[in-house]
């Protein structure tokens, strides 16, 4: 049986993940600072959950201290946007806090599973889940798109950093989805937030999760570098169908 570990799996994306691998056989383990959610996902599928904050690097090393020797599989999915305002308006403590969970959470987990990945063998995997704004920009999105396009950064170069070691790299990058996303980005309002996909039919969390297992399940020799995975209804970040707009 491979151990995997899933990062922000107290909701969304990261929960279904959870749940769909638990579904293909994997033991999981899985962190998120919510540990009341973590303790009820756990209940309901048997992964096991410890509270992982990826902005604290004492946190995150106390977390890995929980997991086995090897691990197989390691899915960076805690991350998320926080406001929308222009650059001129920009709000430094959202922005910092951005880079800190997409990028150096994703880093910091890295660092610290990798003697883990080195030791489970052939078809080790880490995947990376980004957005389309690590691919393009929008209004208002500066802060965002900025730490998205390091994570590929980070992701791409990473692959060159481990070539020859048979550990395979993917990076994830989901358009529309509707999970808790935009009310955490929105501060809360849940109004706001469910303008964000009204009159349009966007992907749900296990739309992504099944990309992600999909690519779990490859061949060890196959790496899928990047999934690109939109709802119909959306062309561009910025550009969306919709049967009723938003007001």
């Amino acid at each position: 049986m491979k151990n995997c570990v899933v990062t922000g799996a107290s909701s969304g994306i990261g929960e279904a993940t959870v749940r769909l691998l638990r579904e293909h056989g994997y033991k999981v383990y899985m962190g998120a600072r919510r540990e009341d959610r973590l303790r009820k996902l756990s209940g309901e599928t048997g992964a096991k959950g410890h509270v992982l904050d990826v902005t604290d690097p004492a946190s995150v090393r106390d977390f890995v201290r929980h997991l086995p020797e090897e691990i197989h599989v390691l899915v960076n999915n805690a991350g998320g946007a926080l406001g929308l305002e222009p650059v001129c308006e920009m709000k430094e403590d959202d922005w910092l806090g951005m880079y800190q969970s997409n990028v150096l959470g994703t880093a910091r987990m890295i660092r610290e599973v990798f003697p883990r990945l080195s030791r489970s063998g052939d078809g080790s995997h880490v995947v990376n889940v980004g957005s389309i704004a690590a691919i393009e920009t929008y209004l208002g999105g500066a802060g965002y798109t900025g730490a998205k396009h390091a994570l590929r950064a980070l992701t791409e170069t990473l692959r060159l950093e481990w070539l020859g070691l048979p550990i395979r790299v993917t990076q994830i990058d989901p358009g529309l989805v509707e999970t808790e996303f935009s009310v955490v980005r929105f501060g809360g309002d849940a109004v706001r937030a469910a303008k964000v996909y009204e009159g349009m039919t966007p992907l749900v969390a296990g739309d992504v999760a099944d990309a992600i297992v999909w690519t779990l399940t490859r061949p060890p020799h196959v790496n899928i570098d990047q999934i690109v995975i939109r709802p119909r209804d959306q062309a561009r970040a910025d550009k969306v169908f919709r049967a009723v707009g938003p007001d």
